[in-house]
């Protein structure tokens, strides 16, 4: 795609990556044909295509609309056009160049900066977000029905394994999942366990910065992502194996903290070797699949019919396909089709909050396309996820570490 920059972005570090993607888009339109928001909404603006079209206007030197911030805003950033991009557009680079200048340019109004600066805050502080979790629940019978279907019914975690291992992975101590799914991590921790594997929480890591970095805070995504490095980085001296992300949209985040960190002198190294160190769960377990195979019962009748869901963290972003799927089967799991497996349910971080109804939709669709073969469970792999569906649903819906400890012998 030609284009001329405006005087203002042109032939900056960040105007040079901008106009390299932009010339790399043929405005094909394959990537309209699988995006979500497009395909619920019918509209040009509300595809990648022209999303596309949008940021290239704006960085050509047209000023942006709060109608331009709108149509940014509604993509999920499920990054499922990128893995339809026939000419290997970089698609998500694009879109945080082009939301940060839009709404820079364009001006939120007050009311919006207020609710994503509020709900940022909060789910990505556990010493308020943990505590509110554990209250609402107290009182889950006498709130709305709007906040109930929220907020997942507690389960237990489990114990936590005290065996000390020459083996040790990290593990995040992120900010949602233990509040939400305490029993992720632990099950995490006693499947890691059983292959002679400790997984090793570091108090002084935290959220990953994910939920900032989408949010329009991107300072506040580089400071968490600097003070993680700084926790985890004694235990990457001593030899930790990896960094193992139990939820992929925090994967996804760790993962890209060398882009994120790329201009700061003091991190960048630091971060290059974060992000080469950081496996997603699956990538870990499925190396030792054969011993996991050999720890496993069969599964009881009841839990073997398994609709799984692929988050887009997991799918589009990382790249990592039918890891998972395979590793259940491997252990006697009986995996029924879904159709249009690629598409996003419509959690996507805050989306759920900032844009109900198109997050309600495409909760609607994927839950009728699990549902469909009428599966025993629901298994995915990404809090955000997880916590979405399950609350949509009768089927129990389950991290897949989740079944797997539950078939540990």
């Amino acid at each position: 795609m030609e284009t001329r920059l405006a005087d203002w972005i042109r032939n900056s570090p960040e105007g040079n990556d901008v106009e390299s993607i932009l010339r790399t888009c043929v405005h094909c339109g394959f990537c309209n044909a699988t995006c979500p928001t497009y395909q619920l909404l019918g509209d040009e603006l509300d595809g990648p295509r022209g999303r596309i079209y949008q940021i290239k206007q704006m960085f050509e030197g047209h000023a942006p609309t709060r109608s331009t911030l709108l149509h940014l805003d509604r993509c999920l950033t499920c990054m499922n056009c990128e893995t339809t991009c026939p000419s290997g557009v970089r698609y998500g680079r694009l879109l945080e160049a082009g939301r940060q200048h839009a709404e820079t340019l364009a001006g939120r109004p007050a009311a919006q900066r207020l609710q994503r600066a509020a709900w940022r805050r909060f789910v990505t502080a556990r010493a308020a977000f943990a505590p509110a979790v554990a209250l609402g629940r107290l009182l889950r019978p006498l709130l709305p029905q709007r906040l109930r279907a929220k907020l997942p019914p507690k389960r237990a975690a489990g114990p936590w394994p005290a065996t000390v291992r020459p083996r040790k992975v990290l593990l995040l101590n992120a900010c949602a999942q233990p509040a939400l799914m305490p029993s992720i991590d632990a099950a995490t921790a006693r499947v890691l366990d059983a292959l002679g594997v400790q997984a090793v929480v570091v108090r002084d890591s935290g959220c990953c910065g994910a939920i900032d970095f989408h949010g329009d805070a991107q300072d506040a995504a580089r400071a968490k992502a600097r003070r993680n490095i700084a926790a985890w980085w004694p235990h990457v001296e001593n030899g930790v194996e990896a960094i193992v992300m139990t939820a992929s949209g925090c994967g996804a985040m760790v993962k890209d903290y060398a882009h994120l960190l790329r201009g700061d002198a003091d991190h960048a190294d630091k971060a290059a070797r974060i992000a080469a160190l950081t496996r997603d769960l699956s990538e870990f377990v499925a190396a030792q699949a054969e011993s996991l195979a050999t720890l496993v019962r069969a599964p009881p009748a009841g839990t073997q019919r398994i609709a799984f869901h692929p988050p887009c963290t997991l799918q589009h972003t990382q790249k990592i396909r039918g890891v998972v799927e395979g590793l259940l089967a491997s252990l006697g799991a009986e995996l029924v089709p879904v159709a249009d497996a690629h598409l996003c349910c419509g959690a996507a971080g805050m989306y759920a909050v900032l844009q109900p109804q198109l997050s309600a939709s495409l909760r609607t669709r994927k839950l009728d396309a699990l549902e469909r073969h009428r599966p025993q469970v629901i298994l995915s792999a990404n809090i955000g996820c997880l916590a979405h569906l399950e609350t949509g649903t009768p089927i129990p819906v389950r991290h897949w570490i989740e079944w797997v400890d539950a078939r540990l012998g």
